[in-house]
């Protein structure tokens, strides 16, 4: 089921709203796809989603190793999260790029502190994916 992205429903977006671990996945270079566990913010007032993570993380350089190969375009890199429950489940999928500016950084920090209940550890090496949706798929 199709949702809209900057208008989802009540019940999808109390679903993103859930302590829920979720997936990330990334091309690699050969373009197979890479599967990780992630923590994820949904934000459908600005079209993002967000993803903390350390610089030296294989996501992270999947996504950078994909922006270097595809300069044409610098509007990021295809991905998707996902989370399910039960029978519930919601995919977002749009373009990602990696921000390190402290204020990009603190404030995926803070909605992952609000969504996940926890605060993680400071990190001199966090960074933050942000990805562009422009995708939402789900039953919730």
């Amino acid at each position: 089921m199709s949702h809209d992205v900057l208008n989802p429903t009540p019940e999808y977006l109390a679903f993103w709203q859930e302590r829920h671990v979720c997936t990330l996945t990334t091309p690699r270079p050969d373009g197979t796809p890479h599967v990780v566990p992630v923590g994820v913010t949904y934000d459908p007032e600005a079209g993002l989603a967000r993803v903390i993570s350390n610089r030296h993380s294989k996501k992270v350089r999947n996504v950078l190793a994909a922006q270097e190969a595809q300069e044409a375009q610098p509007q990021g890199v295809r991905v998707a999260v996902c989370q399910m429950a039960g029978r519930r489940w919601a995919t977002l999928e749009g373009r990602a790029v990696i921000r390190t500016d402290e204020a990009s950084v603190a404030d995926a920090v803070a909605r992952y502190a609000e969504r996940y209940g926890r605060t993680p550890s400071p990190n001199p090496d966090r960074v933050v994916m942000e990805i562009t949706l422009d995708r939402a798929m789900g039953r919730a």
